[in-house]
C-alpha cells in the first residue's frame, strides 16, 4: 500500500512501510469474531488494509491527514474511522458490542499512557498487540532482578501474560527512527482482582519504583507512618520483587493503616 500522506512525525509516530512486518502484527490478533478491533493511531494503513473489512473495526486517529486519506481510500468504511484521541476516549460505546482487542503502531511519545488507559479498562481488554520502542516494550515484558524491570513491569504483569514477540529494524519505518522497535501482546490473564486493596498496591508499586536504588524500607516511608515492620521484603529493592511480592508488601502496608 503506497501512501499519498506526506511523511512525517506525529507525536512521536513512525509509520510501517514493510507490509510482510504489519501482516505478522495483524496475526498476532486472536481470531475474535465477536471483539471490537481498535486500532489506534492507523497512520497510512499499512495495518488497517488488513483489518478494516472487520465488521467490528474501528480506527483512532488525530492526524486529520491520515484520517482523510483512509477515508478517501475506504469510502464504503468511512464510519470505521473516527478523528478521536484514544487517551482522551470514552470506550463505552465500544463495549457495548462487548470487549476491545487493540492493536497499533503505537506513537512513542504516548505508548506508556496508552499502557495505563488500558490498564484502567483491562476487563474489557483482553488482548493487545502493539509496536513499541524496543526500550518500552523490553521494560513491558522484563522479569524481575533487572534494571529494566520497573512500574509498567509489575502493572500490567499483574494482570496480563506479556510475550515479546519480535524486534524490528528501524529502516522500515518512514520516517526511519533512530532506535528500533519491537512488537508484543499482551493476554489478559486470570486474576480477577488482587488479593489486596488494588489503589495501594499501584500507589506501592509506583512510590517504591520512584526511589528504586533505596530498600522499599526507605523508599516507602512516606506510606508506612514511621512504623517499623521487621519482613524481609523491606530489606529488599524493588526491582527484586514480582507480583505476588509486591501484592504481600501491599497488604503489609495496609495493616499499618488500618
Amino acid at each position: 500500500m503506497t501512501s499519498p500522506v506526506k511523511a512525517k512525525k506525529h507525536l512521536g509516530q513512525h509509520f510501517l512501510t514493510d507490509l510482510n512486518i504489519a501482516q505478522k502484527i495483524v496475526k498476532a490478533l486472536p481470531d475474535d469474531v465477536k471483539a471490537t478491533i481498535l486500532e489506534i493511531g492507523p497512520g497510512t494503513g499499512v495495518l488497517t488494509q488488513y483489518l478494516i473489512h472487520n465488521e467490528n473495526f474501528v480506527a483512532f486517529d488525530i492526524d486529520t491527514e491520515s484520517i482523510d486519506y483512509l477515508k478517501k481510500t475506504y469510502p464504503q468504511h468511512q464510519h470505521k474511522i473516527h478523528y478521536q484521541d484514544f487517551l482522551e476516549s470514552d470506550l463505552s460505546s465500544l463495549l457495548i458490542k462487548g470487549n476491545i482487542h487493540i492493536i497499533g503502531n503505537f506513537p512513542y511519545n504516548i505508548s506508556t499512557q496508552i499502557m495505563f488507559k488500558v490498564l484502567e479498562h483491562r476487563n474489557n481488554i483482553p488482548v493487545l498487540v502493539g509496536m513499541f520502542q524496543k526500550e518500552v516494550a523490553q521494560r513491558i515484558a522484563e522479569k524481575p532482578g533487572t534494571k529494566t524491570y520497573g512500574i509498567l513491569s509489575v502493572l500490567l504483569q499483574a494482570f496480563y501474560k506479556i510475550e515479546y514477540l519480535f524486534t524490528v529494524h528501524e529502516n522500515v519505518f518512514n520516517p526511519p527512527p533512530k532506535v528500533k522497535s519491537a512488537v508484543i501482546r499482551l493476554t489478559r490473564n486470570n486474576t480477577v482482582n488482587l488479593d489486596c486493596n488494588e489503589d495501594v498496591f499501584f500507589r506501592v508499586v509506583k512510590t517504591a519504583f520512584n526511589q528504586r536504588r533505596k530498600t522499599i524500607r526507605n523508599s516507602l516511608k512516606s506510606l508506612l507512618n514511621g512504623k517499623i515492620i521487621e519482613h524481609p521484603l523491606f530489606e529488599k529493592r524493588p526491582e527484586q520483587l514480582n507480583v505476588e511480592e509486591f501484592v504481600i508488601l501491599t497488604k503489609l502496608v495496609e495493616n499499618i493503616n488500618e
